[in-house]
């Protein structure tokens, strides 16, 4: 079975964390042991990732330096793309004990440059800051801000991806036997020129509707939602809650879930799911992804229930 699993922030940097090297590879550590597990299993394996604190730090070190000669997010995204994948990559060829071939792929990902994301932005990306840090930062630097939880942060376009101009190298990776990491962040963020070149553009692409994208265009069999949670819960944030094992993609996208966390992940699932006879997918904790394969942790978004 190919499966096409989508590490969460908390992959990389718990909330609360210090954006240093050591917490991020310790975490990438733990995630590769999870991972591994899928591996063992039996299935192949393409693994995307999130980067918002990282690429969110990497523009204020630039606006640190030269605030006129900072780099764009395009720019910005593959470095962390290539960082993050570093990490995971060396700790996943060490949990399997070298016996695999592991390859982090820089992954540009066409968008739409009449894409309303670009009048409104919405993506969060950076650190949290309290409100008045906030607007103390964008009033400086010209962001644009939104409350994230009891914090702020910046948020910026997030355009809906299109097309994976690198597929025919995924797929000839997979070919081999290779476990791919790839569109990190969402991807790098490109559109076409009237030559039919490629371009950079400055947005961030959502890592969950990338990870949607590159499993339907894989044909994976599986889609794996991997965060810090048990899965999408009824009554969340009450003594009531509890985990929901299965939905129908009707169902998941009749939810009344938040936009900054779980409401993209069920509506990148239940379209997913809908894709093709057979598809399904998960919501559960990077812990539980084994599980999740199995069935027995986590929300599944398929049309029957799983076996």
């Amino acid at each position: 079975m190919l499966v096409v699993a989508a590490l969460g922030g908390n992959a990389l940097l718990r909330r609360g964390q210090a954006l240093t090297a050591e917490n991020q590879r310790e975490n990438a550590r733990a995630a590769a042991g999870a991972l591994a597990g899928i591996v063992r299993a039996g299935h192949d394996l393409v693994i995307t990732h999130g980067n918002g604190p990282q690429v969110g730090l990497l523009a204020l070190q630039g606006l640190a330096y030269k605030p006129d000669e900072a780099y764009p997010l395009d720019v910005m995204g593959a470095e962390t793309e290539g960082m993050i994948g570093y990490l995971i990559e060396q700790e996943l060829e060490n949990a399997l004990d070298h016996d695999r071939a592991v390859v982090t792929l820089l992954t540009q990902i066409r968008v739409d440059p009449d894409d309303p994301a670009f009048a409104k932005p919405a993506k969060f990306v950076g650190p949290v800051y309290d409100r008045q840090e906030a607007e103390t930062l964008a009033q400086r630097h010209g962001w644009s801000i939104a409350q994230d939880g009891d914090h702020w942060r910046r948020v910026v376009p997030s355009p809906a991806p299109v097309e994976i101009p690198d597929l025919k190298a995924i797929r000839q990776l997979l070919i081999h036997g290779t476990i791919v990491i790839c569109a990190g962040g969402g991807g790098i963020p490109v559109m076409a020129r009237p030559d039919g070149g490629l371009t950079g553009v400055e947005a961030v692409i959502d890592k969950d509707a990338a990870s949607r994208l590159l499993a339907e265009a894989l044909g994976a069999d599986a889609l794996l939602m991997l965060t810090d949670v048990d899965g999408i819960m009824r009554d969340f944030g009450t003594d009531r809650a509890r985990r929901i094992g299965h939905l129908t993609p009707q169902e998941a996208r009749a939810l009344d879930l938040p936009d900054g966390s779980m409401g993209p992940k069920a509506a990148a699932a239940a379209r997913f799911a809908d894709s093709a006879t057979g598809r399904w997918a998960a919501i559960g904790k990077l812990d539980d992804a084994l599980g999740l394969i199995l069935g027995s942790a986590g929300t599944r978004i398929a049309t029957a229930p799983p076996a």
